[in-house]
């Protein structure tokens, strides 16, 4: 007979099945019914998706808002394109890397992984500092750590590019490898949410007084949760520039910023659910609004929504999620397979 506690855990490891397959089936029904725009839309959501749930990996288990997430996706995104990008292009863009790296010319997937490692390594370096404050306090100094990412970025002229932008790196993100790294994304942030780090980190959130009190090495776990967390989004940020082929710091400042935490606040920050269907609900929305900027015809007239309208309207829903449903619209609750419950009771259950 299986307890409770290991029949939850067990459902608790359905939530990721249920959402890399509506995951699946959204790019499914793209590839079927969907345009080359609607491909590029449905790629750029899938990044999102590694974006917020690698967010959701830190922010969602200790319940420190990061607003710092956007520094390891640069390093992330820069990392790769030194590795990737042809040393010709390198010799004419970033003329002062180091020979090493100026003649590197890795395959994609390699590079991507190293990508991940590097972020995870200054999210280990910097979280050592932040970690030691908490609440607004370690949020405010996430903040001054993207301000000094970018400023280093922006200024870095013959390794970054500065403010010029990077151009020349390989497509080769579409929905399907997206979608591959979504899926990991998923699985991680899920086996991570289970484990005892986990277990141990929300309990840290619920009351870091009764945790440390119980034993429990908050510092430790954050610092944990952080490097993990800043793996995923770094990778997210590779993809990202092999998305689009062009790099410049801007891209991974505030506005980034804005709308992953926008996405994790109205999808729900307490469950991973919540992160996923964020990501979805809030793209569906900022993909509407672009195409009602552009213009849209209804019978003989034209009707097109001012410039700026997508951030304003973006900016509403939010306001109107933290009235009207402050926990997020999955109010912390996962997705998880319908019958499962049911099901393994009755295959654990004894006769009297």
């Amino acid at each position: 007979m299986i307890g409770k506690h290991a029949q939850n855990r067990l459902l608790g490891y359905s939530t990721p099945v249920v959402l890399i397959g509506l995951l699946i089936l959204l790019v499914a029904l793209v590839s079927l019914f969907g345009d080359k725009a609607l491909a590029r839309t449905s790629a750029e959501t899938l990044i999102r998706v590694v974006l917020v749930v690698g967010l959701w990996i830190f922010v969602g288990n200790s319940g420190i808002v990061s607003f710092g997430h956007a520094g390891y996706m640069a390093i992330g995104a820069y990392c790769s394109a030194w590795l990737t990008l042809k040393p010709q292009m390198k010799a004419l863009f970033l003329p002062d890397l180091p020979p090493w790296l100026a003649q590197a010319e890795w395959p994609v997937l390699p590079a991507a992984l190293a990508s991940g490692l590097l972020a995870a390594l200054v999210a280990l370096l910097s979280g050592a500092a932040i970690l030691r404050l908490s609440g607004i306090a370690a949020s405010i100094a996430t903040f001054a750590f993207l301000a000094i990412v970018n400023t280093v970025y922006s200024n870095w002229e013959g390794v970054t590019g500065a403010t010029s932008s990077v151009v020349g790196l390989a497509r080769y993100v579409d929905q399907w490898v997206a979608l591959a790294w979504a899926a990991a994304a998923i699985l991680a942030a899920n086996l991570y949410a289970n484990s005892a780090s986990g277990l141990a980190l929300r309990a840290t959130r619920e009351d870091e007084v009764a945790a440390a009190a119980s034993g429990i090495d908050m510092y430790r776990h954050r610092l944990l949760s952080l490097v993990v967390s800043g793996f995923f989004t770094g990778i997210s940020g590779a993809l990202l520039g092999h998305s689009i082929g062009v790099l410049n710091p801007d891209s991974f400042y505030l506005g980034i910023t804005f709308i992953s935490l926008a996405m994790l606040v109205v999808g729900g920050i307490g469950s991973l659910s919540g992160a996923v269907i964020g990501v979805l609900v809030l793209s569906i929305l900022i993909e509407a609004l672009v195409r009602l900027e552009q213009g849209v015809t209804i019978g003989a007239s034209e009707f097109a929504l001012p410039g700026g309208a997508q951030e304003i309207l973006i900016g509403i829903v939010m306001i109107l999620i933290l009235i009207l449903r402050p926990a997020g619209l999955l109010a912390g609750r996962e997705l998880r397979l319908p019958m499962a419950g049911p099901k393994l009771q009755a295959k654990h259950t004894t006769p009297n």
